[in-house]
């Protein structure tokens, strides 16, 4: 699957965007000043999306990839 598909199952499945998901997570300050919070573990945030959003691991991944810069 590519990532472009893996962003596309999150949308259809939450009705949430990669920006979407930034801003949830600037609120949870899981990402200050833009750039991920140093202090915080990517299990955190995988695990945050799991529970909240009932996402895989590998959709809960791709949107951590998102949060790194990837775009593709």
């Amino acid at each position: 699957m590519s990532f472009q598909a893996y962003l596309d199952n999150i949308k259809a499945k939450t009705g949430k965007s990669p920006e979407d998901f930034k801003k949830l997570a600037k609120a949870k300050n899981f990402i200050l000043n833009g750039t991920l919070n140093p202090a915080v573990k990517a299990t955190a945030i995988t695990n945050w999306l799991k529970e909240e959003f009932e996402l895989g691991h590998g959709h809960a991944m791709a949107i951590y990839a998102t949060f790194k810069g990837k775009t593709e």
